[in-house]
């Protein structure tokens, strides 16, 4: 009888002990409200600039700024080593908590772009995601093109440094067609993507994203090295983002920099093609052509021109007044939120007043040699067709 009552009650501890392990399951990953990947591919010159922009991010998210948001970044140290690690509040002060050392990646190829991203969501899983892509840049141009500046630049040094996407080398230029392929592959959906880069804000780069993002951000014309205030601005990026005071707050920074230029604005990708539409009648009533080029308002110093303010070309292009307010009141959808300086600067150390300003550029009517494969870009194929 006693040697039956051991088995019992063993076989009662054993079906607890069972029953208890099927009760309680692993801890679920906290899934935050909104991840923001901050992506600073090999720029060459830009080191100084973009450590001073992660140390901002560093003093707002300590200043208390995040509540249900994640921060990580990948810095790359050289063209093909990179770090991603997180940025956290801890005790009053803001560690970097690293994730993964990349030692041999370049992200001019998607697929280093969509690895990246599945990182990023393993790491810290979302239901809201976004970008943040600093470096150098020339909107929708082709990797390794070195447009002709309007004069020749000054001996280094001499003048102020601006920015765009990937480095200065061809083999370290990222095309925009390869950001949106990586992130397409991903699976992700970004809310923005941030360019810190000159000229990124740029109708053919936006058309080029908009499958792949709610809103685009960046400068029409060229973009200081310092890039945006995130000490300032960065709270406007996070939880639900606050374009307006972005947009005021880079203004109001701007305006007061030893430099006073900048310019800004937002995107909403899912009025482009509403856009495009009106564009392409615009366009079949009034073929493009480059004789108002002395006329319409230049956004960059090179020789000619290369990228235009877009609202202020087809107020040139358009001579149907019911078809360009339409135009024009698709524009203001298509661009809710713009700020820009009375001046932009330019690379080759010149100024150049804004009289239009639409938020977005354009190489529609350049003549310059550098847009001779314009015509290949999506935007152009949608409203030239």
């Amino acid at each position: 009888m006693k040697t039956k009552c051991i088995f019992l009650s063993l076989m009662v501890a054993l079906t607890m002990l069972l029953t208890s392990c099927h009760d309680d399951p692993a801890p679920k990953t906290h899934v935050a409200g909104q991840t923001v990947v901050v992506m600073m591919p090999w720029s060459f010159n830009l080191d100084t600039f973009f450590h001073q922009n992660i140390k901002e991010m560093e003093e707002a998210i300590v200043s208390g700024t995040m509540a249900d948001e994640r921060v990580l970044v990948c810095f790359a140290n050289t063209t093909l080593k990179a770090t991603l690690f997180e940025l956290k509040a801890e005790q009053g002060r803001c560690v970097r908590d690293t994730i993964r050392v990349y030692e041999d990646i370049n992200f001019t190829a998607a697929s280093n772009i969509t690895k990246l991203l599945a990182e990023v969501e393993k790491t810290a899983p979302a239901h809201h995601y976004a970008m943040i892509i600093a470096g150098h840049g020339m909107a929708w141009l082709p990797a390794g093109v070195s447009p002709n500046m309007r004069k020749p630049r000054r001996q280094k040094g001499d003048l102020p440094l601006t920015r765009w996407i990937g480095g200065i080398t061809r083999g370290t230029q990222i095309e925009i067609s390869k950001i949106a392929e990586g992130i397409q592959l991903s699976g992700l959906h970004m809310d923005y993507i941030l360019f810190d880069d000159c000229y990124m804000s740029s109708v053919e780069v936006a058309y080029e994203l908009r499958d792949v993002a709610d809103y685009i951000i960046g400068s029409s014309s060229e973009i200081m090295a310092y890039g945006f205030p995130y000490k300032q601005c960065f709270r406007y990026l996070l939880g639900s983002p606050n374009f307006q005071r972005l947009c005021e707050t880079f203004h109001e920074f701007y305006s007061y920099y030893e430099v006073p230029c900048g310019t800004v604005a937002v995107t909403d990708c899912r009025e482009l093609e509403s856009l495009a539409d009106i564009a392409k009648r615009i366009n079949s009533a009034f073929p493009s052509t480059n004789q108002y080029n002395d006329v319409i308002q230049k956004m960059d110093g090179f020789a000619p021109p290369l990228f235009y303010d877009l609202g202020d070309t087809y107020a040139r292009l358009c001579a149907d007044n019911s078809l360009l307010a339409a135009f024009n009141r698709q524009m203001e959808k298509t661009v809710p939120y713009k700020a820009c300086t009375p001046s932009y600067f330019t690379v080759d150390g010149g100024y150049g007043k804004i009289e239009h300003f639409s938020g977005l550029n354009t190489s529609q009517t350049s003549d310059n040699t550098s847009a001779a494969t314009w015509g290949n870009t999506k935007w152009a194929q949608a409203v030239m067709k």
